[in-house]
């Protein structure tokens, strides 16, 4: 049976709300462009198919609005966008539908994603490319993606960062001398720096005398 639209109401959020012939819960809630492309307007007969269809690109369009809006606070992995929609009620289809949209229109990008994270954390959080390669990965950044961002990380930048992590933190550690290296160095594998990145930061911050400790083997690469 057909449903004539017997009212077309716009609510409070920039949507309309669509009310049938006889029906007090309303047939549809859309946005404008939905609206239009489709004719919904007062007098307009939809059969349940029609209905069906128009709900579900009703559904995908607020899912894509939702994730437009996340991405407009933060950059966001489609994985975290993913798990953003699921959060917010919507099924999985309806968000793959809306992702695959923000990908196509290149507001989505899990490769830009990946270097400008890589980027920033190895400039501003002292942070080497194992310890980047694993926050990506956890973010749901492929392996080949991960790597590709850890390969266009600037090698002299990486050292510069763990040099100026080493002189920070070289100051407040206690010990003998062997053993204030020994932290320092684990201290910098901590922050994901490869040995040969570890032994040149050490040795920036401990001085000559840096070079008995490395007899000890704890550079490892």
């Amino acid at each position: 049976m057909p449903h004539k639209i017997r009212a077309v109401e716009r609510d409070g959020k920039g949507r309309y709300v669509i009310y049938g012939d006889g029906e007090d819960e309303p047939l549809l809630v859309v946005h404008e462009d939905v609206l239009i492309r489709h004719r919904l307007f007062k007098g307009t007969e939809l059969d349940e198919e029609q209905l069906a269809e128009i709900g579900r690109e009703a559904h995908e369009q607020e899912a894509y609005g939702a994730a437009l809006a996340s991405l407009g606070r933060r950059s966001r992995t489609r994985k975290e966008l993913a798990l953003y929609l699921s959060r917010r009620g919507f099924p999985e289809q309806v968000s793959k539908a809306a992702l695959d949209r923000l990908a196509r229109e290149g507001y989505l990008d899990d490769s830009r994603y990946a270097r400008e994270f890589a980027r920033v954390r190895a400039e501003g959080y002292y942070k080497g490319r194992n310890l980047i390669r694993s926050e990506l990965l956890r973010k749901g950044i492929s392996r080949g993606e991960a790597d590709a961002a850890i390969r266009n990380l600037h090698p002299e930048t990486e050292r510069r960062a763990a040099v100026e992590a080493a002189l920070k933190k070289w100051p407040s550690l206690r010990g003998e001398f062997r053993d204030r290296t020994r932290k320092l160095a684990q201290f910098l594998y901590r922050r994901g720096y490869t040995g040969s990145v570890v032994r040149e930061a050490v040795r920036a911050a401990a001085g000559d005398g840096a070079a008995d400790a490395e007899d000890d083997g704890f550079y490892g690469d």
